[in-house]
Parts: structure tokens; sequence; C-alpha cells
């Protein structure tokens, strides 16, 4: 079965972008090695491509092609115009959402963007159909908080950046997580990132 991983980067205080959306100095590790990191062809790549470091770079080779389908929150949707319809990881994307996504579809008929409006739950049945066994993605944020209250999340990954934010969008949202055991991490030292991967215990 398809397992959940909820993964982002985030500052050494626990948040994944400032209260106007910004990631400031959170993803310049994604750009500040020498070499640029090949990414499937239907994914989206910024401008310039993704630019690890080696240790980076080798964390995110195992990673990304393992995901199979990816969940995210309309908020998060709606800030990337589903980055063009080209997934940021995965073969699917899975759009929580209570409203509708008015013209998008139109505009990028070919997206694998799927708009699911009964809940978390189905979302994550629904990608876990769709993933064939691979990984699934679930956004930080709001939607990470829901899914660990609902007892869906199998693993944590945080890319830790050494930047204090000091106020912000939270890792977990703003839920009252319950508290939750976690195995011990494994740990890849990056280039202005340590990468800490948790299993649900």
């Amino acid at each position: 079965m398809s397992r959940v991983i909820v993964g982002a980067t985030v500052s050494a205080d626990g948040f994944i972008a400032d209260r106007n959306d910004s990631v400031g100095p959170l993803f310049d590790w994604y750009f500040n090695g020498p070499q640029e990191l090949t990414v499937a062809p239907h994914q989206y790549r910024p401008k310039g491509g993704y630019r690890p470091a080696p240790a980076s770079a080798d964390l995110l080779r195992d990673t990304w092609p393992a995901i199979g389908a990816a969940i995210i929150g309309r908020r998060l949707f709606d800030l990337t115009d589903g980055w063009g319809g080209r997934p940021a990881v995965g073969d699917h994307v899975f759009v929580l959402t209570h409203r509708s996504p008015g013209d998008w579809p139109s505009r990028y008929p070919e997206a694998p963007f799927h708009f699911v409006t009964g809940g978390l739950e189905e979302a994550v049945a629904r990608a876990r159909q769709a993933a064939g066994g691979r990984t699934i993605s679930l956004a930080a944020g709001d939607l990470a908080g829901q899914a660990i209250c609902a007892g869906l999340v199998d693993q944590v990954d945080m890319y830790v950046a050494p930047v204090l934010l000091g106020d912000g969008i939270r890792f977990f949202g703003e839920h009252k997580v319950p508290t939750t055991m976690m195995e011990n991490p494994r740990i890849v030292a990056g280039d202005r990132v340590t990468h800490i991967s948790y299993d649900i215990r």
C-alpha cells in the first residue's frame, strides 16, 4: 500500500512560508549546486532548473521518482496556478477543494490534476489508487495538520533551512495536532538545508 508522506522545506522555527506566502530564503538550497537536477519531462521546472548541492540532489533523485501522486490544498493550487498544469512531483495531483476550478481544466486539458470535493479521506483513497503502490506526497500546512489528526500520515520529511522566520504558516498549519510518536530520524546534511525524515510509529 502507498505510504503517505508529508514533506516540505521549513524554517528552524517551524514555518513553511511567511504570512504573505513568500518562502524567502527557504528554497535557496534548491539552487546552490553545480549541476542541474534532471526531473521528469512532465514535471514543473523553475526557470534555470533545480540545482541543489550534491547531497540534496542525491536525495531528490531517490525521492521524486518514488512519488506516484500528490495531494495539495486549494490555497497552494491557487498560489501556483497548478504550476501551469505540470505537477511539482508525482504523476497525478489531487486538489482538495470546496470551490469549482473555473476555467482551469480547459486551459490545461492534458494536466493530470483532479479536483476532490468529498474531503481528505476521499483524496487519499483516490491518490492511493492512482499511485499504484508508489508514495503519496501530501502538502504541508493546514492539509498536513488535518491528515495527522486523522491518522493518515506514515512519514514526515522536514527539509530544515538555517533561518528563523519569526512568524508565518506553520508546518502543520493552525491545527492542534495530537501527541504523535515517531521513530528516530534519518538525516542527510545538505548545503543550506538538513533533510530529516521520521516514520510515524
